[in-house]
C-alpha cells in the first residue's frame, strides 16, 4: 500500500514477513475488540451495540487525517499510495452481496477468519462458505466477465469525483463520523432493552 519497493526499503520476501506480522497483530486486535463474535457484529444491525460503526469510523478518520496532514506537510506523495481502480456497478453489487452476507452470517471475511482461528464453529462454517463461493465464482466467471469489467472509471478518488478539495472531503467525513457517533450513542440507549433480551 506504500512505496516501499520503489525506494528499495525491503525485498519482496521480507514484505511477506511484514505482512504476516501485521496480519497477526490485526487479527489479535479484532479478537480483543470482540470482533470475532458474531453476536457483537450482528448487534450492529439491531442498533443495540454500535461498536463496529464506532471502531470503523475511528479507523477511517484516523487514516484519512494521517494521509491528509502527511501529504500537506510533504511527507507523503498521495500519487504513490495505491488505490484500486473503480468499476462502479460491479463494486456496488459486490458491496450489497457482502452486506447481505454480513447480516445473515454475522461476519465479514476478515472477522470470520478471526472467529475460526479462535475455535468458533460458526466462523469455520462461514469461512468454508466463503471458499465455496470463491470456487463457484471462478467457475462461472466467463459468464460474468462482461459485467465484472463494466463501468470502468480508472483510479478515481472522492475529491476528483465530486470536484472538491481533499480538505473539504476530510472535513465532511469527520463531520459525518461525529454525527454517526452521536446517532450510535442514541441508538444504543434506545435499543438497550432489546440487547439485554438478545444476550
Amino acid at each position: 500500500m506504500m512505496p516501499y519497493f520503489k525506494f528499495g526499503f525491503f525485498s519482496v520476501d521480507f514484505s511477506l514477513v511484514v505482512a504476516f506480522v501485521i496480519g497477526i497483530g490485526f487479527g489479535f486486535s479484532l479478537e480483543r475488540g470482540g470482533f470475532g463474535n458474531a453476536r457483537i457484529l450482528a448487534a450492529q444491525f439491531y442498533f443495540y451495540n454500535m461498536r463496529v460503526l464506532k471502531v470503523m469510523f475511528t479507523a477511517i478518520v484516523t487514516a484519512m487525517l494521517g494521509l491528509f496532514y502527511f501529504s500537506w506537510i510533504g511527507w507523503l506523495d498521495m500519487s504513490l499510495v495505491y488505490a484500486t481502480d473503480t468499476y462502479l456497478l460491479p463494486q456496488i453489487v459486490g458491496g450489497l452481496l457482502l452486506g447481505i452476507g454480513f447480516v445473515i452470517g454475522g461476519y465479514c471475511p476478515g472477522t470470520s477468519v478471526v472467529s475460526m482461528s479462535t475455535g468458533r464453529t460458526d466462523g469455520l462454517i462461514y469461512v468454508l462458505g466463503m471458499l465455496f463461493g470463491i470456487f463457484v465464482f471462478g467457475e462461472v466467471f466467463p459468464l460474468l466477465e462482461g459485467f465484472y469489467n463494466s463501468t470502468y472509471m480508472g483510479r478515481v478518488l472522492l475529491p476528483q469525483y465530486f470536484g472538491v478539495s481533499f480538505g473539504m472531503v476530510v472535513f465532511l467525513v469527520v463531520f459525518m463520523a461525529l454525527g454517526a457517533f452521536a446517532a450510535g450513542e442514541w441508538a444504543e440507549k434506545k435499543f438497550a432493552k432489546k440487547g439485554r433480551i438478545a444476550e
